[in-house]
């Protein structure tokens, strides 16, 4: 029998695991949306002790539940916990290292408000200040999720300023399940050639 797990059938790990592979101990890294800090915690794991994830968000609610879950873990002095938007990326990381790694799961908190969401004009400023922002050979991960109004607009929105990225510069991929139904998440990479 295959103990294979199925990594498609679970978009964000899915998109966690191929981040993965850019990260390495020490380096700086973005949690652009810190939700209840699954993502944040295995950010910290890859860092190391002598890295840093920057994890963002706007609800305080949200940034507790990540905090409690990394001192649970006691990896709370690997990460800096920002009440901030997302668009906001470029003056916490200036004069510092760049982050190999600027991770997005765009859409609401999960368990939380529904009606609180990310909005598309604060999220397309984030990635390009991400894009800007990462060294070369990082990676800007999107999980988009387009089963609400504002997801829809994000993700239009987001698609077509990444497809007209200069391909000398980046390469970017998009991964959408074309068979399922209900709005799957879908997942965009960018990564900087140079």
């Amino acid at each position: 029998m295959n103990s294979r797990i199925n990594l498609i059938t679970k978009t964000t790990e899915f998109a966690m695991n191929v981040t993965l592979n850019y990260i390495d101990e020490g380096d700086l890294v973005i949690d652009a949306t810190a939700g209840n800090g699954y993502d944040t915690l295995v950010l910290a794991k890859a860092v190391g002790e002598k890295g840093k994830v920057f994890a963002f968000d706007i609800q305080k609610e949200a940034l507790k539940n990540t905090e409690k879950l990394l001192q649970e873990h006691h990896l709370q002095d690997r990460a800096a916990f920002i009440n901030d938007s997302h668009e906001n990326i470029q003056q916490y990381v200036d004069g510092l290292c760049k982050p190999s790694a600027v991770i997005f799961n765009l859409g609401y908190l999960p368990m939380g408000d529904k009606t609180i969401t990310t909005k598309c004009h604060s999220s397309v400023l984030a990635v390009k200040a991400a894009i800007d922002t990462i060294k070369i050979g990082g990676i800007v991960t999107l999980v988009l999720y387009s089963g609400h109004t504002e997801g829809r607009e994000e993700k239009r929105t987001l698609l077509k300023i990444l497809k007209e990225l200069p391909g000398k510069e980046f390469h970017v991929a998009y991964v959408s399940m074309t068979n399922q139904v209900n709005n799957p998440p879908e997942i965009v990479w960018v990564t900087r050639k140079k």
